[in-house]
């Protein structure tokens, strides 16, 4: 048993899952950035994607079952050959699409259009966001980058982004630290953002940085593994257990594996039956209440107010 499960046992929880709601699929770790956080360690090297073939193979998956949202992940998702192809069927099945977009990907001149196509296809923006001064963001995602995303969502706003259309952003702490409360951040956000750019979003969301892949090194590189590890596991809070996103979430990879999260991916946690399992083994309906796979990585979640796709599980922490 890891620490985790022993967490879990001693206060008296099960961590299982309820009805899928969200289909996450990572499309592959190609991506124009190398940001330090990053958990999956995509970048502008890095050749694992998604074909033709497993989209449509999703795509024909997807399609009678009553899953509502596909949330598109990456690396950069949007620089997969099969991008556009990918979100166009998903719409015209009916299906919410959030992209989680690093913004600066949207002023690439290989990817022209790209917002237009967003927008015209109604799809969520969930872009990584990490600080409102340049001095943090470029520190955790390169020189420029700041710039480049105060450009791409200004050029969102003007399509309707923050108003019409739902555009959010994503705080990850820089370093080895837990995101301060949500609703503080959120309007420090909004108050900068307006007040110097003429920027406005929806919603921020704090997200945990996981020890696991290239924040893991970077971690052990400083000497701060042990004490951040120790941290989240001092932190751990029981009421977000039940709001975890691998609750009502299946995660597939690149070739269409299957996972309870996407951390859980990069850490080759594949589900298996047997043998290892793919989205096109399983029946939707009967993954209810199966029991999700865990390590100590799962603190990163549970820590404070809790962490997960779609930010702070709990209100305080």
């Amino acid at each position: 048993m890891n620490r985790f499960d022993a967490t879990l046992e001693k206060a008296g929880l099960t961590l299982t899952r309820g009805k899928t709601e969200i289909l996450q699929i990572n499309v592959g770790k190609l991506c124009n950035l190398t940001c330090s956080h990053c958990h999956v360690n995509a970048g502008p090297a890095r050749r694992e994607i998604m074909t033709r073939e497993t989209v449509d193979r999703i795509l024909a998956w997807v399609e009678p079952t009553g899953i509502p949202t596909i949330d598109l992940t990456g690396g950069a998702p949007e620089m997969i050959p099969d991008f556009r192809h990918l979100v166009s069927r998903l719409r015209a099945l009916g299906r919410h699409v959030m992209d989680r977009c690093n913004l600066t990907i949207l002023l690439d001149p290989a990817h022209e259009g790209l917002a237009e196509f967003l927008a015209d296809h109604e799809v969520e923006i969930v872009a990584s966001m990490p600080c409102y001064s340049a001095e943090n963001v470029n520190a955790q995602r390169g020189d420029g980058v700041f710039d480049a995303s105060i450009s791409a969502l200004q050029k969102l706003n003007a399509l309707g982004y923050g108003t019409r259309l739902p555009l959010h952003l994503v705080y990850n702490p820089v370093g080895a630290n837990l995101p301060g409360p949500q609703s503080e951040l959120e309007a420090d956000y909004k108050r900068e953002l307006a007040a110097h750019f003429g920027i406005h979003f929806d919603s921020l969301y704090t997200i945990t940085n996981l020890p696991i892949s290239r924040f893991a090194s970077w971690l052990r590189h400083n000497g701060e593994y042990e004490r951040y590890m120790d941290l989240l596991i001092d932190s751990f809070n029981p009421a977000t257990v039940a709001g975890l996103m691998c609750r009502n979430t299946i995660n597939i990879g690149w070739q269409g594996e299957v996972f309870d999260c996407d951390f859980n991916q990069m850490l080759g946690m594949q589900w298996k039956n047997g043998r290892p399992l793919f989205l096109w083994d399983i029946d939707p309906k009967s993954v209810e209440n199966r029991l999700i796979a865990t390590g100590n990585h799962c603190f990163g979640c549970t820590a404070g107010a809790g962490s997960s796709c779609g930010g702070a599980v709990v209100a305080g922490g």
